[in-house]
């Protein structure tokens, strides 16, 4: 599947779309009593999240994995935001490219859209540089970190944030 997607970058233009996906997302972890990682109302809906998808949108990371196949209407396969460390992580001993969002579109999981995206970050991250891939992840089910460590990233720490438990995952370029 991999072979099939294409990444490309988004722009100020795409936060409605970042926010359909952040919605299938939730979706998603709703259909699954999975409510403690976001919680069960659409990001679209939550005034706090349109403006940080706003900012991701302008912030020149955003990136959209999209299947060539699909209609031209189609909500993407994924999105990524690449950037600098959240500020709720220490901060790197490395150069890095940090991963702060990372999102499949529920009708494309397990098709390699999430490696796509990872491979995408790589690659930019080798040509600015970095040593280094970062991630956080909420670590409320094992499932999730042990996504990213089949991915390559090493588990490096934790975190919590207002009760919300979090893994800090690492993945060296060097």
């Amino acid at each position: 599947m991999t072979d099939e997607i294409e990444v490309v970058a988004g722009g100020p233009g795409d936060a409605p779309t970042l926010l359909a996906l952040f919605d299938d997302a939730v979706a998603w972890l709703v259909a699954r009593d999975q409510t403690a990682q976001w919680g069960s109302e659409p990001w679209s809906e939550r005034p706090s999240s349109s403006a940080r998808a706003d900012e991701w949108a302008a912030g020149g990371g955003l990136r959209f994995a999209r299947d060539p196949g699909a209609a031209p209407d189609a909500l993407p396969a994924g999105a990524m935001v690449v950037g600098e460390h959240m500020p709720y992580v220490p901060p790197p001993e490395r150069p890095e490219l940090y991963v702060m969002v990372l999102l499949v579109n529920a009708a494309y999981r397990r098709r390699g859209v999430g490696a796509a995206l990872i491979a995408t970050a790589e690659a930019e991250a080798r040509a600015a540089g970095a040593e280094q891939l970062r991630v956080d992840c909420w670590a409320g089910v094992p499932g999730l970190p042990a996504q990213y460590e089949r991915l390559g990233f090493t588990r490096t720490g934790s975190f919590e944030v207002k009760g919300w438990p979090g893994a800090i995952l690492e993945r060296r370029l060097s």
